[in-house]
């Protein structure tokens, strides 16, 4: 026996037991206290399956917020395009910034012939050598980041520290040609660096001078 039909019978034992009228009959409840008989758990739970079903919701839905779903989707789809773009460039930027690592490494190598007592033409020999290769890997990548233009500084950080040590490299070059200050014009001449949408940062160039110390210091 539910719930429902328990209190039934109780009520209807108490209400014949206070008012005794045989013509009432045998399932008589007032209204008032079917009002407060709560509903069976079977009807409640289609309420609830009603309430919470798909269509009822988008039916209470707002006209605007029913075509809001395809809007975000398309943003999504262009935030997606712009990130597997962004992510593209990177890469190829990253392969240049590899080159660039590995010329540095070379001329670096040849400068240390500098503690061997030889002559200052044939220390220099190969590292000049290196400096058109640089700015040929410099050229491909100042035509790989124009490619969005206004994105150097997102940009920039890739090849930020390669660019220092390459500054560093040739001011000390710079300084056993010539026993001078390597100049942020000579340096941006030397790396090809002339244009203003991809330049050499003035950062870049104090920073490179000031490691360039250090190898003084070791010369």
């Amino acid at each position: 026996m539910n719930m429902k039909s328990a209190f039934r019978n109780v009520y209807c034992t108490l209400f014949r037991s206070l008012n005794p009228n045989p013509n009432l009959p045998s399932n008589f409840l007032p209204r008032r206290l079917t009002l407060l008989i709560p509903p069976s758990a079977p009807s409640i739970r289609a309420q609830t399956f009603r309430s919470l079903s798909p269509t009822h919701s988008s039916a209470s839905m707002p006209g605007g917020e029913a075509h809001a779903a395809p809007l975000l989707e398309k943003q999504f789809e262009d935030f997606r395009a712009q990130l597997k773009e962004s992510g593209t460039l990177r890469e190829r930027i990253r392969t240049v910034v590899m080159e660039i690592e590995s010329t540095t490494r070379l001329i670096h190598s040849s400068l240390l012939l500098v503690h061997q007592s030889r002559s200052t033409p044939e220390v220099l020999e190969k590292p000049l050598a290196q400096i058109g290769v640089l700015k040929e890997l410099y050229n491909r990548l100042a035509k790989i980041v124009l490619e969005s233009p206004g994105q150097y500084y997102r940009y920039h950080g890739d090849w930020k520290t390669e660019t220092q040590t390459v500054v560093s490299l040739l001011a000390f070059m710079h300084w056993l040609e010539t026993g001078a200050l390597l100049l942020h014009t000579e340096a941006k001449e030397k790396l090809g660096l002339n244009d203003s949408e991809f330049g050499l940062d003035v950062e870049d160039y104090l920073v490179g001078e000031c490691c360039k110390i250090s190898l003084y210091m070791i010369a």
